[in-house]
């Protein structure tokens, strides 16, 4: 039976680190990686990621078209890190001038990232896989001051709330410590 977790906190709260000690005891795992290294500090980022976690697990490198990327997976554990960073990949993929975008082409955008998000979740229950997905949360802070950040905020949250609603598990990491709220 598949089971999905979403695993949610602020930056450097041990979302991460959590997620993958869901699956400290499961064999043959895919980790899910939606990043695309385009700088130093990324670069950095992704080779801390890569170090965290065992050599034993393979690794798929995509942000977008989950139903290409995982349709012949044989693995039944998954893990994805992270939500945020593929969404953020998904609007500069469909989008670059968000400033003077209008509101049609941004729900447009957000529709074709609820499918991708869509997509990975049908995957999972159709596949019968063991899911762990990483986001970050968003909605804490104070409204951004432009419209880009506002707009991912809101999609990403949106993306969140859809994920959590799907989810058999939902924890929120604060300072390291995973509190499960559902």
């Amino acid at each position: 039976m598949s089971k999905i977790i979403l695993v949610t906190g602020g930056a450097r709260s041990g979302k991460s680190s959590f997620a993958q000690s869901l699956l400290e005891n499961k064999e043959g795992v895919l980790y899910i990686a939606t990043s695309v290294a385009f700088d130093d500090e990324m670069k950095d980022r992704v080779k801390k990621h890569k170090e965290s976690r065992p050599s034993s697990w393979r690794t798929v490198e995509c942000f977008k078209d989950m139903d290409i990327h995982l349709k012949d997976v044989e693995e039944k554990v998954m893990i994805l890190d992270c939500i945020t960073i593929m969404v953020t990949n998904l609007m500069f993929h469909y989008e670059l001038e968000w400033e003077d975008l209008g509101m049609e082409r941004i729900n447009e955008i957000e529709n074709l990232i609820a499918d991708e998000v869509g997509k990975l979740l049908k995957i999972a229950r159709e596949k019968n896989v063991y899911l762990v997905v990483v986001t970050n949360e968003l909605g804490m802070g104070v409204v951004p001051g432009n419209k880009l950040t506002r707009v991912y905020r809101d999609i990403a949250g949106r993306m969140n709330q859809m994920i959590a609603a799907e989810a058999d598990e939902v924890y929120l990491a604060v300072c390291g410590i995973p509190l499960k709220i559902k």
